[in-house]
């Protein structure tokens, strides 16, 4: 899976991969320096849910579940841990003019292809993108890259510069740059690199001098970034990108979480490292591993490139993240454990290559809302159109909930394969499918209210703000509707190129990054004519 087109072809093609039928080992297990034993098998060959903890850890880890957040302002993909992509925002943009500048705060270029973001925060928006917009001229060739820019007048601050895998596509698809939203809390920004690190950035770059304790940045300068750690998963893990590693990072207290992108190799039918983790916790402070917890193991489908979910549904805590088996898994937090798992796909389903089968892997993010967890399947975009599924799932339950826990259920025909986060707000459920429909659903029942066909690929998020519904397209369109159980399209609006991104809002101002330019709208702004 990767998200880009630009030149890259399919990804499913003949790729000069592993022959079928060859076997390849995983890669050898070892101690790390700090003692942590990864990838060992554990109970008789069967995979291992958690790593176990030494004491000391578990109480570390335990105050920092249990740390009081700071008076600052914090954002992420979904603005909160439950991951609903709605916003208690007022006073936002309904419609614009990019030709006459109406409406337009302002507008800058990022690189050629631009996934990750934006996200706002203290003062800041941040992007992720490639080396192809060349902010720096002496920074040369294929590179991802975060950029960081001034929320109010869009002035460029500074940018993270990273280098490609020396493996190649396999692991690192050629100019998809940095895909990963970023997480933002006061002076701090984390988020997973094109090399499968998961980085903490100064959220004010080198601009206020190197505040370590990284001190080897390759790129110096006040407009450059300012690395205070960075997490290697493959080489700490052993874990194996396909194509792209990315995941939007959660972080709850001290302790972040995310998953870690392992996939199958470039012939898609062999798991270079079937027993490394899924999904990790790490200190954010110092990027220590917490835990690791490996469910998935051998019945990875493709990839796994997707953002864990936060809750404490009837007192409990619950960290929810989709495998890369089409499976929900719900962990304990605190230690990794397995509370529940729900498979979303039939049983009679079937993984067959190139999409052709009735079996999907999950690209959405898992939405918790009144003690339900709302989650669609798909598959990588090139394996195109598909029939689908959508699932609420109650979150009271423990072990394998699959037959004993679904609210309700949409699919076949009623709901194609979808790579969107939903959005729940006023009685009304709105997610979006590949295929460019809008759905309006009950979230009690999934009685459908309405459905918008925006004619385009969508592989973003509908958000919700200020009684809008906003909504972009692989055409470049965005639409705007008016919230609520009966269909009022408010306006259409094309911003030049394809939006693969959800919208955010933030101070009364609305963000939309397009595939290669990030936009800034306000009620009664004048920009310059685009």
């Amino acid at each position: 899976m990767a998200p880009g087109r630009s030149g890259a072809g399919s990804m499913d093609g003949d790729r000069g991969g592993s022959p079928a039928g060859a076997q390849r080992q995983s890669r050898p297990h070892r101690l790390l320096a700090h003692r942590h034993l990864l990838r060992q098998r554990a109970c008789n060959g069967e995979p291992m849910t958690r790593l176990p903890l030494i004491t000391g850890t578990c109480i570390a880890l335990l105050a920092a579940l249990a740390a009081p957040a700071a008076a600052q302002e914090v954002a992420m993909f979904g603005n909160t841990p439950d991951r609903n992509m709605v916003s208690d925002e007022t006073g936002v943009v309904s419609e614009w003019d990019v030709d006459t500048g109406r409406n337009v705060l302002w507008s800058q270029p990022v690189g050629s292809q631009a996934y990750g973001g934006p996200v706002v925060a203290n003062g800041r928006v941040y992007v992720g993108t490639n080396n192809e917009g060349r902010r720096d001229a002496a920074i040369e060739g294929d590179k991802g890259v975060v950029m960081a820019f001034d929320s109010a007048s869009g002035d460029f601050l500074w940018q993270m510069v990273h280098p490609k895998l020396s493996s190649g596509r396999v692991n690192d698809w050629p100019l998809q740059g940095v895909c990963s939203t970023a997480f933002m809390d006061g002076d701090r920004i984390w988020y997973v690199s094109n090399e499968a690190h998961v980085v903490c950035l100064d959220a004010k770059g080198l601009a206020d001098g190197n505040e370590g304790p990284f001190m080897d940045e390759e790129n110096m300068g006040d407009q450059n970034g300012d690395i205070i750690w960075s997490y290697d998963m493959i080489g700490e893990l052993d874990v194996f990108p396909h194509n792209l590693a990315t995941g939007s990072p959660l972080i709850v207290g001290d302790v972040l979480f995310t998953v870690t992108s392992n996939g199958v190799d470039e012939g898609h039918v062999n798991i270079p490292s079937p027993f490394s983790p899924d999904f990790i916790a790490l200190d954010k402070n110092t990027g220590e591993l917490l835990w690791e917890s490996n469910p998935v193991s051998e019945g990875i489908l493709h990839g796994a490139w997707t953002n864990p979910a936060y809750a404490v549904v009837e007192g409990r805590a619950q960290v929810i993240f989709a495998g890369g088996n089409g499976v929900i898994y719900s962990l304990d937090p605190e230690t990794g454990d397995l509370l529940w798992e729900f498979d979303c796909n039939p049983k009679d389903s079937e993984w067959i290559l190139g999409g052709r089968g009735t079996r999907n892997n999950i690209l959405s993010t898992p939405v918790v809302y009144n003690d339900r967890v709302y989650i669609g399947v798909g598959q990588d975009p090139e394996h195109g159109e598909a029939p689908g599924h959508f699932y609420v799932i109650d979150a009271t339950g423990s072990g394998d909930v699959t037959d004993t826990h679904v609210v309700w259920h949409r699919g076949g025909e009623d709901f194609y394969r979808t790579m969107s986060t939903a959005a729940i707000a006023d009685g009304v459920l709105y997610i979006s499918s590949l295929s460019g429909f809008l759905h309006a659903l009950d979230p009690e029942t999934g009685e459908e209210f309405w459905t918008y066909d925006t004619f385009a690929a969508v592989w973003g998020s509908p958000f919700v703000v200020d009684g809008k519904v906003f909504l972009g397209d692989e055409d470049g369109d965005v639409v705007v509707l008016q919230a609520g159980r009966e269909m009022e399209v408010l306006g259409e609006f094309n911003l030049g190129a394809a939006v693969y991104c959800t919208p955010v809002v933030r101070d009364g101002i609305l963000y939309i990054l397009t595939r290669n330019r990030l936009w800034a709208f306000q009620e009664g702004a004048q920009g310059e004519p685009f």
